[in-house]
């Protein structure tokens, strides 16, 4: 029989279950906490460039696309922040620092341009929805409730990332090293947010 290729979704990590009393809760902990710290960081991205290209002449297209995005990232942060009262989970304590640079980042890449932006949306998305499906693969079995919503939320990510391509989020100028940098920070912030 004849062996698949291998693609990137092979090769994502799945943690293993941890041992020990309490274990399950605490993975469950950090999942929502870092999930309510990536919406968090969306909706201020969003808002700081829709700012930016709010009033601009010829941008009212583009400003409200970035409304509409963010109001999609708006319903998966109030999930979150709902299922973080529920489950006594405290957010990340980097918050602040997360809104800061969220904020910086999407003013940032909106005065860098509309391609930019783009490729702003584009490379977070990617991280965004590669982290999902790594969630997504780990809960499965022991949370298809979660993993169901987060498929969903995934599939919204999506079609934020599809969108920017559309939009020429390929030909901002330095995408390779905007795109990678971008990535960069956000499987840092993943990881701290996890913890921290």
């Amino acid at each position: 029989m004849p062996v698949p290729p291998q693609n990137d979704a092979d090769d994502r990590r799945i943690p293993l279950p941890r041992p020990g009393r309490g274990a399950g809760r605490a993975r469950r902990a950090e999942i929502l906490r870092v999930d309510h710290a990536g919406e968090y960081a969306a909706v201020h991205i969003y808002r700081a460039q829709q700012a930016v290209f709010r009033g601009r002449p010829g941008h009212e297209a583009l400003a409200a696309d970035l409304g509409e995005m963010g109001e999609q990232e708006a319903v998966h942060l109030a999930r979150f922040d709902a299922l973080l009262n529920a489950e006594r989970v405290r957010p990340t304590l980097m918050t602040p620092v997360w809104r800061l640079a969220a904020t910086a980042l999407g003013a940032g890449t909106a005065l860098m341009g509309e391609k930019a932006a783009h490729a702003c949306t584009e490379a977070v998305e990617s991280v965004i929805e590669q982290h999902y499906a790594e969630q997504i693969a780990e809960l499965a079995d022991r949370d298809p409730a979660l993993a169901a919503e987060l498929t969903q939320f995934r599939d919204e990510e999506l079609a934020h990332h599809d969108h920017a391509v559309e939009q020429g989020s390929r030909d901002a100028p330095g995408h390779r090293l905007l795109s990678a940098v971008i990535k960069a920070g956000c499987r840092v912030a993943i990881k701290v947010s996890e913890r921290v």
